[in-house]
């Protein structure tokens, strides 16, 4: 399976965030948008970085409060793990299996296409699982 059908049965819609926000509106947004994390965009809507709850819990207990004030880009990570929608998500989950990340944004010709999350690669896996299941059944009744 690729990652244009995960994109299909979820949606493309993303949390973003501009990179001089500051971590108190990250966290509005993340709260808002009921998500872990946020793509942070740039000038041209490029991608320039990721941000996610446990950037933010562990940059908070190194900095304390005034964190709240600085701007994402301070917390964000700039070496942002991509992937294309032409690509599988077999691929994908040994990426986020060997970079130990949760969310992938989607890029197409450099902009922001979509972002898929460790929760949708195990949700499209366990749906292969039954769909092979339910063949296997079939295939035993038929005898």
């Amino acid at each position: 399976m690729r990652i244009a059908d995960v994109l299909r049965s979820k949606g493309s819609l993303v949390a973003t965030v501009a990179p001089e926000s500051s971590v108190t509106d990250l966290l509005a947004g993340l709260a808002e948008h009921n998500v872990g994390a946020m793509v942070v965009l740039g000038a041209e809507e490029k991608v320039v970085g990721i941000v996610s709850e446990r950037d933010v819990v562990r940059r908070l207990h190194d900095r304390g409060p005034e964190l709240l004030s600085r701007p994402v880009s301070e917390i964000m990570t700039t070496l942002v793990a991509t992937c294309t929608p032409e690509d599988s998500v077999d691929h994908l989950s040994a990426v986020m299996t060997e970079r130990r990340i949760r969310h992938v944004p989607v890029v197409v010709d450099g902009r922001l296409a979509g972002i898929v999350s460790i929760g949708d690669v195990v949700k499209t896996r366990l749906n292969e699982l039954e769909e092979r299941h339910d063949q296997l059944q079939a295939y035993i009744a038929q005898g």
